[in-house]
């Protein structure tokens, strides 16, 4: 298991490494990025990620725990930035490894979908002539 939150970018190859194993039939990477619209706002320019770093890792190593019993991985790693972020930039990365595509499929889309909805991670939105907070990181 690896979990890191970082304020540099993110390297995608690096954590799917992290995850191969000898007993793996299946590897699925979500990788998160920056897109250059959000409901509302089209030429946004970037991102800019805050987290509770006193209990963010922490969050993250729960979720990919629980993600290791229940679908019995042979791997997985989570990293996630902090900071600015361009468009076209990684913002996430969930890497898993299973003996079968669909425990790892499985494990992945949990992965993402509990780290939005349990991590204390947010984001703000810019666009020429304006920012805010959006839901959700």
């Amino acid at each position: 298991m690896h979990i890191a939150v970082r304020e540099t970018p993110l390297d995608v190859d690096a954590v799917r490494r992290l995850v191969a194993h000898p007993g793996a039939g299946a590897e699925v990477v979500f990788t998160g990025v920056v897109r250059d619209h959000s409901p509302g706002h089209d030429g946004v320019t970037h991102l800019e990620y805050e987290a509770f770093l006193e209990r963010v890792e922490d969050v993250l190593r729960d979720v990919a725990t629980e993600a290791l019993q229940r679908w019995g991985l042979t791997g997985i790693a989570i990293e996630h930035r902090v900071g600015r972020c361009d468009v076209g930039e990684p913002t996430v990365v969930i890497a898993v490894s299973a003996a079968h595509r669909g425990e790892a499929f499985e494990a992945a889309r949990y992965g993402i979908d509990e780290l939005k909805a349990r991590a204390p991670i947010w984001k703000k939105e810019f666009w020429p002539g304006g920012e805010e907070w959006s839901e959700g990181a």
